[in-house]
């Protein structure tokens, strides 16, 4: 069984209202790609979004914050919450004592892993690059 709380998430630039979307335009809050770019930015959003596609199905909390070495407690429920909200990942418990919590990808959220393996491709074959510059800008700069 699924749970879905009944809580709207508290994203900043969800469109005002009846406000048009405005593909393209990042400088709109309706804008679909900023809007994704705000909740799926934060590193440990894709990080969970790639530890629960590399388990292939549900895992519990405590096992997330084990795979996902660094990550607060506090941090971890607020994640899962937002994704959950948004449709991206999938919350079961067990009635039991106390409750067991499964987490997993749903549909949605099993679409998003290629573009995120694209970006995590990208920053592996550049960040190099791109710290190497910031040395050699840093230095003039200073």
């Amino acid at each position: 069984m699924v749970t879905v709380r009944n809580r709207p998430p508290r994203h900043k630039t969800a469109p005002p209202g009846n406000a048009p979307v405005r593909r393209g335009d990042l400088f709109s809050p309706a804008c679909p790609t900023r809007r994704l770019l705000d909740r799926i930015g934060t590193k440990w959003t894709s990080m969970l979004v790639r530890t629960l596609a590399d388990a292939g199905g549900e895992v519990r909390f405590a096992e997330l914050q084990r795979r996902a070495r660094g990550i607060s407690r506090k941090m971890l429920a607020q994640t899962l919450r937002e994704l959950e909200y948004d449709g991206l990942v999938a919350r079961r418990v067990e009635p039991t004592i106390p409750p067991a919590v499964h987490y997993s990808l749903t549909e949605l959220g099993r679409t998003l892993v290629e573009p995120l393996d694209a970006l995590r491709e990208w920053a592996e074959t550049h960040m190099a690059t791109i710290d190497e510059h910031r040395k050699r800008v840093g230095a003039q700069l200073v």
